[in-house]
């Protein structure tokens, strides 16, 4: 073991040397409060949404619809999950509410931060430890826990004036790095950042109050992709992020669910001894002590405000690795939010998260029946109610997509839409490995990508893409009747998604990259940590 424990308050001079802020991406990016009448709005589009589900499943559920009874049984089950799922997001985000900050009343308190790292670049990581260095409203301890025993990284602390921390024994991935680290440490307050995640200045100041309560375990702030400008990954997947650390973040703090997301959070350290440390037998660690926080009777809170701005995934494979490690913990969480002794609001929100990475099951099914009803002839729905379908079913999924839109202010976009539903076969991986209880393993994401394509990284959904294509091929030669016509049109739809979310696999993220050179990357990827 490698460990410095001298205190490394945060001196006046380094406080002064905090980067200007521009905050005109931010702005154009993450609107967490939206608009004043916003939740108005929304509960007059939940309303118009309710009543388009009872005209659609009205209809559906008539006797007279049904075709092949498996696949019209296949159908019922599919939109009963998403309609589950609506419901959720519905009862959500109309829960949201205003934030109002709370500020630390007294002297500042003392705060350890605790940067894990794992074989990351010393440019990504230092700028992070530099501007931990300063944060101002608490006594600040900083601790870099190096679970890669770089010299290069004993070689940063020294030259950044922070603890040092390495372990014997390298178990328990990020968590393993953390508990190791928790007993060698005594502050009050915990923060953990991502190595990627650099805080601004008052990230304390506006997170600290809230631990002022005895009840509260921790306080979670938004994960912010500063390189979200990069390329059309980190784009889509800020956008995915935006509609949960937005609306959704908000309701589920509203409703008493908020859970810890890993990084840019501040735990009291008595709720994580009372927890005993980070689980380290989960691949979403986060996300399990959360849960037993909650089921121990601690609270949580949420912060809308970025406070830290770090790094997405630049290229697919790194947001295929990403997604696949989120769903796997996500998926065998279920069983653990069903065991926990939790109020049921608070078991409903977690379920809520958990099981949206089923829901590429859902999407699968709805590009199977176009494929099965062409070169097969049988349909879920019996013919002359085929052609009647979109009649019913449109109205309700595009005010249903107009919610999630007008509830993300914005920054929920189309390249996020797509890119989600290409990454449907993900969901289906990550839940055959939870019922075959294989827990895989802990992958850091990367920290940097490729420009290069990477077909091979989303092979399943150009394997779905090939079929939708042919299928639409064969069925405009084959025939042009209305019920026929109608599931062309549903998998040229499917083809339209997928093609948009798997694009950038195909031609490489130069497309839509600022820079090319890796080392011009690295370089406007540290400008982007700065400054935002």
């Amino acid at each position: 073991m490698g460990v410095s424990l001298s205190p490394n308050p945060t001196p006046a001079s380094a406080r002064a040397e905090a980067p200007p802020r521009d905050v005109r991406l931010e702005r154009a990016a993450w609107k967490p409060q939206g608009h004043p009448n916003l939740r108005r709005s929304l509960a007059v589009l939940v309303g118009i949404d309710i009543i388009l589900a009872a005209f659609y499943l009205s209809w559906l559920l008539s006797p007279d619809r049904v075709g092949v009874l498996p696949l019209f049984a296949l159908l019922i089950l599919a939109e009963l999950f998403n309609l589950t799922q609506a419901a959720g997001f519905w009862w959500t985000v109309l829960g949201a509410r205003r934030y109002r900050p709370r500020a630390w009343d007294g002297l500042p308190p003392a705060v350890d931060v605790m940067i894990p790292v794992y074989g990351e670049p010393v440019d990504v990581v230092e700028p992070t430890v530099a501007a931990a260095r300063r944060m101002h409203g608490a006594e600040v301890h900083v601790h870099l826990l190096d679970d890669g025993d770089d010299p290069e990284m004993r070689e940063l602390a020294a030259r950044q004036r922070i603890d040092y921390v390495t372990r014997p024994r390298h178990t328990g991935a990020k968590a393993g790095n953390i508990n190791h680290a928790l007993p060698l440490t005594d502050a009050p307050y915990v923060l953990v950042l991502d190595c990627d995640h650099v805080p601004e200045p008052h990230f304390l100041t506006a997170t600290l109050g809230h631990l002022q309560d005895d009840d509260v375990a921790f306080v979670q702030t938004p994960q912010y992709y500063a390189n979200l400008g990069q390329g059309p990954i980190p784009a889509a997947a800020w956008a995915q992020q935006a509609l949960f650390f937005g609306p959704i973040a908000r309701g589920k703090d509203a409703r008493g669910a908020m859970f810890c997301a890993g990084t840019n959070v501040v735990f009291s350290r008595r709720a994580l001894e009372a927890a005993g440390g980070f689980p380290e037998n989960s691949l979403t660690e986060d996300f399990a002590l959360s849960i037993h926080l909650h089921e121990l009777g601690w609270r949580s809170r949420y912060v809308p405000e970025v406070l830290a701005k770090g790094l997405g995934p630049e290229d697919m494979a790194s947001y295929v690795s990403q997604q696949q490690r989120w769903a796997r913990g996500c998926l065998g969480g279920i069983l653990t939010a069903l065991r926990a002794r939790l109020p049921v609001r608070t078991r409903l929100q977690y379920l809520l998260a958990s099981m949206y990475f089923l829901s590429g099951w859902t999407v699968l099914l709805y590009m199977s029946f176009p494929i099965i009803r062409i070169f097969t002839g049988a349909q879920p729905l019996a013919g002359a109610s085929a052609d009647q379908f979109l009649l019913h079913f449109a109205p309700y999924f595009c005010c249903c997509l107009l919610t999630v839109a007008l509830a993300g202010s914005g920054a929920y976009t189309w390249r996020g839409f797509a890119l989600a539903a290409a990454s449907f076969w993900i969901h289906i991986r990550a839940s055959v490995l939870a019922m075959l209880r294989r827990r895989g393993r802990f992958v850091v994401t990367p920290k940097s990508g490729t420009d290069a394509p990477q077909p091979t990284s989303v092979w399943p959904a150009l394997v779905m893409l090939g079929a939708l294509i042919g299928t639409v091929a064969f069925g405009l030669a084959r025939q042009r009747t209305p019920s026929a016509l109608n599931n062309v049109s549903f998998a040229a739809l499917h083809v339209t998604v997928l093609a948009a979310g798997v694009w950038p696999a195909l031609v490489g993220t130069a497309a839509g990259a600022v820079l090319r050179s890796p080392r011009a990357r690295r370089s406007l990827r540290r400008q982007r940590l700065l400054t935002g």
